[in-house]
C-alpha cells in the first residue's frame, strides 16, 4: 500500500528526517512513536504531500509523491494535531461545507454526513457551534472532516493529545473501528496509545527509525534477561535467598517482606535464554514453604522506548 524509500527532510542545515525506509500494508494500524522533536510530524507531512522530501521517494499504491502528488492526496485523510476547524460555524454547517468542497451533493452528501455522525459520535452536537465544544468533541469533528471523502488511508498526528482519560478511550474506539476497513497511521509520544490501538509500532529518534515491529515481537526481541517474581509463605528472607542462589542460571535476587503477614517476595533475574521457573518451583517444593504466586515479568514497551531513544 505505502512504500517509503530513503525519504529525507532538511530545514536549512538541520536534518529532521534522515533516510527513512518504511513499508505499510493495507489494513494495518501503525503507531509512529518517538520523543518530541524526533521527526514524527515531519514524516507524516511528507506522507500526505504537505511537505516535499529533500530526497527519497514515497509511493502509495501505484502513485509517486513526486509525479502524482494529487492522486496520493485523494487517497489520504489527514488530521493534524490541531484540527483546522472554523470555530464560529455550527458542526452540521461545517461538515456540510467540507462535503461540498469534496464534491459531494444530494443523497451522496446526506448519506456521508449521516454515516460520519454515527461513526464519530456527533449526533448530539450537530446543532452546536464548534467553539462551544470540548477538545475531545472538536477532535471528533476533525476526524469526520478527515474521513469525509472515505479515504483508503487515514493519517492522524497526536490524535489524543490534551484529552482527558474518557475522551482518549472514546477516540481509541473510533480509531479501532476505522482500522477495521482502513489503513491507519498515527503518531504519538504516549506509549499507552500504541499498546492500546496499534498492531505495529515504529519508533523514530533523531530522524531515524530505531525499531519497527509488532508490539509483542518488539518486547520479546529486546528481552536480555528474565525476571521471575514469587510470593512465598512461611519462609524467612535469608533462607529463601540461600535456597534460590544455588539455582543454575540465577544472576541476581532481590528478597523483601511482602505486605501480607509472613509472606516473602523475591524477584529472581536470569539470562534471557534460561527459563528457571521449573527449578524455582522444585526448590520451594523441597521445603515446607508455600508458593502463593509466581509470574514472569515481560519487558515493557516503556523500558524499550527509553533504551532506544536515550541520548547516549
Amino acid at each position: 500500500m505505502i512504500h517509503v524509500e530513503g525519504i529525507t527532510k532538511y530545514y536549512g542545515n538541520f536534518c529532521a528526517v534522515d533516510h527513512i525506509n518504511l513499508d505499510i500494508q493495507a489494513g494495518e494500524i501503525v503507531g509512529l512513536l518517538g520523543p518530541n522533536g524526533a521527526g514524527k510530524t515531519t514524516t507524516l507531512r511528507m506522507l500526505t504531500g504537505f511537505f516535499p522530501p529533500s530526497a527519497g521517494n514515497i509511493q502509495v499504491k501505484n502513485y509517486s509523491i513526486q509525479q502524482d502528488p494529487l492522486a496520493i492526496k485523494q487517497l489520504i485523510g489527514y488530521l493534524p494535531e490541531s484540527a483546522p476547524l472554523y470555530k464560529s460555524m455550527i458542526v452540521y454547517e461545517y461538515l456540510d461545507y467540507v462535503a461540498r468542497i469534496r464534491g459531494l451533493s444530494g443523497e451522496a452528501k446526506t448519506g456521508r454526513l449521516n454515516a460520519l455522525a454515527d461513526m464519530c459520535g456527533l449526533r448530539d452536537i450537530m446543532h452546536k457551534t464548534i467553539d462551544t465544544l470540548s477538545k475531545g468533541l472538536k477532535q471528533r469533528v476533525g476526524l469526520a472532516h478527515a474521513m469525509m471523502s472515505d479515504p483508503e488511508i487515514l493519517i492522524l498526528d497526536e490524535p489524543t493529545s490534551g484529552l482527558d482519560p474518557n475522551q482518549i478511550v472514546e477516540i481509541r474506539e473510533i480509531i479501532r473501528k476505522i482500522g477495521e476497513q482502513k489503513t491507519v497511521i498515527l503518531s504519538t509520544h504516549i506509549l499507552r496509545e500504541v499498546e492500546a490501538t496499534c498492531g505495529r509500532v515504529v519508533i523514530i529518534n533523531k530522524g531515524k527509525i530505531v525499531a519497527d515491529s509488532d508490539t509483542h515481537t518488539l518486547t520479546a526481541g529486546h528481552n536480555r534477561e528474565r525476571r521471575i517474581q514469587i510470593d512465598v509463605l512461611g519462609a524467612d528472607v535469608q533462607s529463601l535467598r540461600e535456597q534460590l542462589e544455588s539455582l543454575s542460571g540465577v544472576k541476581a535476587i532481590q528478597v523483601a517482606a511482602a505486605e501480607e503477614p509472613h509472606v516473602i517476595r523475591a524477584c529472581i533475574v536470569s539470562g534471557a535464554e534460561a527459563d528457571i521457573r521449573p527449578a524455582v518451583y522444585a526448590a520451594v517444593k523441597q521445603t515446607n514453604w508455600i508458593l502463593l504466586e509466581m509470574r514472569q515479568e515481560a519487558e515493557t514497551l516503556e523500558a524499550i522506548f527509553r533504551e532506544l531513544t536515550k541520548e547516549n
